[in-house]
């Protein structure tokens, strides 16, 4: 076995790359906090140095710590951004993107972005590539990378290493690397905060030509903290429990309603009465043509779920712990390709008991997002499968939009969406994909429908329709007419918005003239949803932080309350705000000195009022 080359300098081990591997580098970084920054740091500083460097960079989820605009933004964010990223080293070329500085002989190519946070720049926007997850690895293939930098850690042993977070693709690039069908160097960072993970995170020393290993790559990781979950975010993870089939296979995307999904099906596990209470609270739908016929299910989990997930995200652990996610798959409850999450993420991964955490095991997207490679064992593994995701607007026929803007402009990524609904579709009746949907979004104090007639950007076409869910309710899509696909539509749409939706839709031929929406979906509002489910919030169930939060108290209130304000932005909505902060400064002192906002400046006295208005109207709308 041959030993990899050691370094404890960044820059002799850059030097040393490019003379192996020659002026030409195409390389390849691996998703997230997989990727070997010192080292990528280092090779670019050589390439910006030597214009005789051509260096492309291949990668996707580049990470970068959040900066904040105005006052509100970066007195809440500055003492976060200490908190929760000191020491993390930032990626000089995505620095550079940002300023629009990068060399011209250096290139950056990204599949999957880092929500929202590109919009509006140009050369990150026109070098995105949209590309399927599974599709990456013939895509790199294909641009014939040379190198590979990756973030490791050593094993107990220091006999081997392990990819941890990330075997997503790096396994089989060492495949075909073996079957001769690509030709790179592997480098790897040494770093010992990452997690030791089962399945095929573990590599021989072998495969590695060098590893850097000093005390500046014992880095913390990038750990934000959790969002807040509304309590839209909870009535949709209600109604999404509730298609949860024992005995099933459970995958679930990123974010808020993420988390209060697992809260959800935890509630239903350990508090059943208290989630048939808030189900019932909800309201059943009823089972006319054009409501959801899909069978419910709100028993206590008996089998448990089999975990099988791109990203493992951070309600999976919770769910572990409370035997949610307990069935076993080749000695596994959970397969899963990467992950990154909140420093209570970690803390929680760690705490697992070894036993527990042995069945967690991280496996590469090509085993995760495709039934191909022993179809026959993955369909009778992933029975009853829910493949859970997001989306950001649907439209009245169908089809989901997720990942960009009809301008263009990319938002994220398409990542493995599209892999887990059409692989819904092709493991047979009894598994769904379902789309998770907040049914509307308000900006610059505007609320708009996020259930729209029609849309120029796609990210699900609408031959793949299946399950929608939104905080009214689910509709099933699934093998549906195009006529009774708008009516299960409009049922959960919220009804400041049915009426127009109803008559593009009547206009354009494509429902009867004559159809009604049911008058029991035409009570659709937020309003009625706060009454619903108010008993159910004050008695503790649908907390904001459902998995916890590492902020403060006084923060997490805060950060529910500047969202009220970044809806709000320039209306007169920001009028309203103000005048219900009238007087309640006393109410909110360690929120205004938290915020800097303590002072008689009439400056201070405006902002720390119109903030006081935010934290009331929070409190109020739960």
């Amino acid at each position: 076995m041959a030993e990899p080359q050691r370094y404890t300098d960044c820059e002799s081990a850059a030097r040393d790359i490019v003379a192996a591997v020659g002026k030409h580098i195409v390389l390849a970084l691996p998703l997230g906090i997989g990727k070997a920054n010192r080292l990528a740091n280092a090779l670019f500083t050589l390439a910006q140095q030597d214009p005789s460097i051509n260096l492309h960079i291949y990668t996707a989820l580049t990470l970068q710590v959040p900066k904040a605009q105005g006052h509100f933004a970066r007195a809440f964010l500055t003492p976060l951004t200490e908190r929760f990223f000191a020491g993390y080293p930032p990626l000089l070329y995505a620095k550079a993107l940002r300023q629009n500085s990068l060399p011209g002989n250096i290139k950056v190519t990204e599949f999957f972005i880092q929500p929202a946070a590109w919009l509006g720049e140009p050369v990150m926007q026109q070098n995105y590539a949209a590309i399927n997850y599974t599709h990456a690895l013939n895509f790199l293939l294909e641009a014939g990378i040379n190198l590979v930098l990756q973030l490791v850690a050593p094993d107990e042993t220091d006999q081997s290493l392990n990819l941890s977070s990330n075997p997503d693709i790096t396994p089989d690039l060492l495949k075909a690397r073996r079957d001769g069908r690509a030709d790179f160097l592997l480098a790897g960072e040494v770093n010992r905060t990452l997690p030791i993970m089962a399945g095929k995170a573990h590599c021989e020393r072998d495969e590695f030509a060098l590893l850097l290993d000093n005390k500046d790559t014992q880095y913390p990781l990038f750990m934000p903290p959790r969002k807040p979950a509304s309590l839209t975010d909870h009535a949709i993870a209600l109604h999404t429990a509730s298609l949860i089939q024992d005995g099933g296979t459970l995958q679930i995307g990123i974010g808020s309603i993420s988390d209060a999904i697992s809260h959800a099906l935890i509630l239903r596990q350990t508090k059943n009465e208290s989630f048939l209470d808030l189900m019932q609270a909800l309201g059943q739908a009823p089972q006319d043509k054009h409501a959801a016929p899909l069978q419910r299910h709100t028993a206590k989990f008996e089998q448990g779920l089999y975990g099988l997930s791109e990203m493992l995200v951070e309600g999976f652990l919770p769910l572990l712990q409370h035997d949610v996610i307990q069935r076993e798959v080749d000695g596994a409850r959970l397969h899963a390709g990467f992950f990154m999450g909140s420093p209570g993420f970690y803390r929680a991964l760690e705490d697992l008991p070894e036993n527990v955490r042995q069945k967690i095991k991280m496996m590469p997207v090509s085993f995760i997002n495709e039934l191909y490679g022993d179809e026959k064992n993955k369909r009778n593994a992933r029975r009853h499968a829910r493949f859970i995701n997001c989306a950001i607007m649907v439209t009245l026929t169908g089809s989901v939009v997720a990942d960009g803007l009809d301008n263009g402009q990319v938002i994220s990524g398409v990542g493995g969406q599209y892999n887990f609904v059409a692989q819904s579709h092709a493991l047979g009746a009894d598994s769904r994909s379902i789309i998770t949907l907040r049914a509307t979004r308000t900006h610059n104090g505007k609320t708009s429908s996020n259930i729209v007639f029609s849309y120029g950007h796609c990210t699900i076409p609408r031959h793949l329709r299946d399950v929608v869910v939104s905080e009214y309710g689910i509709a099933d899509l699934r093998g549906k007419s195009d006529a009774d696909v708008i009516a299960a539509m409009l049922n959960i749409t919220d009804s400041r918005f049915q009426h127009k939706l109803l008559q593009q839709a009547k206009e354009a031929g494509k429902i009867d003239p004559d159809y009604k929406i049911p008058s029991k979906y035409r009570r659709n509002t937020p309003q009625e949803l706060r009454k619903r489910l108010k008993a159910g919030a004050d008695q503790g169930l649908l907390p904001p932080f459902p998995l916890g939060s590492d902020l403060t108290e006084c923060e997490q209130a805060l950060s529910q309350a500047l969202t009220r304000l970044k809806e709000a932005g320039q209306s007169t909505r920001l009028l309203t705000l103000f005048l219900k902060g009238l007087g309640k400064r006393n109410n909110f002192s360690d929120a205004l000195a938290r915020m800097n906002l303590s002072g008689r400046k009439l400056s201070s006295q405006v902002m720390g009022t119109l903030l006081c208005g935010a934290l009331v109207d929070s409190k109020e709308n739960l």
